[in-house]
């Protein structure tokens, strides 16, 4: 595509990845910073884009897959959220939480070191179970099977502490 065939369609473009990101759950901020990843993007391929049927439609799912990732890397807000509604607590109470999160962080050390690293991308990392499956080199059913081992392991010791 020419410069300035490129840049006729440009604002529709950019509308559209604005719309897309917003309409997905992209604050205003967030959502022009995908729209200029978009723009940036298909700026890069603009000699590819005639052998495209729709563009609008590449501008679509690349807004959204942009926006995926962009989420994925914010820190967790939950865990800002806890620490908030942790000041609420007596000192007793905080210095049980404390005893429990220590706990835990033991007993997630002493997970197979597999298991433990599947945990941490899934949960704290947000990564998807093909994700995973590719940075390690295993099949997708093995990070199921993984992930289900290691959270029965933790379910069963979090019972056994509690009989106590």
């Amino acid at each position: 595509m020419e410069r300035s065939a490129f840049e006729r369609m440009a604002r529709t473009w950019r509308e559209k990845a604005l719309g897309v990101s917003m309409s997905n759950g992209a604050g205003k901020d967030e959502a022009e910073d995908i729209a200029q990843e978009v723009m940036l993007r298909l700026w890069q391929m603009h000699d590819e884009l005639e052998r495209f049927r729709s563009v609008e439609a590449i501008v679509s799912l690349m807004a959204k897959h942009l926006l995926r990732n962009h989420q994925r890397r914010k820190p967790s807000e939950a865990l800002e959220e806890a620490k908030i509604i942790s000041l609420a607590f007596s000192p007793h109470d905080e210095l049980e939480i404390k005893e429990d999160e220590q706990w835990l962080t033991k007993r997630l050390q002493q997970l197979p070191t597999t298991q433990r690293t599947l945990l941490y991308m899934r949960q704290v990392e947000r990564r998807s179970h093909e994700e995973i499956a590719q940075l390690i080199g295993i099949e997708i059913t093995s990070v199921s099977t993984l992930l289900a081992r290691a959270r029965r392991t933790l379910l069963e010791e979090i019972k056994r502490r509690n009989r106590i």
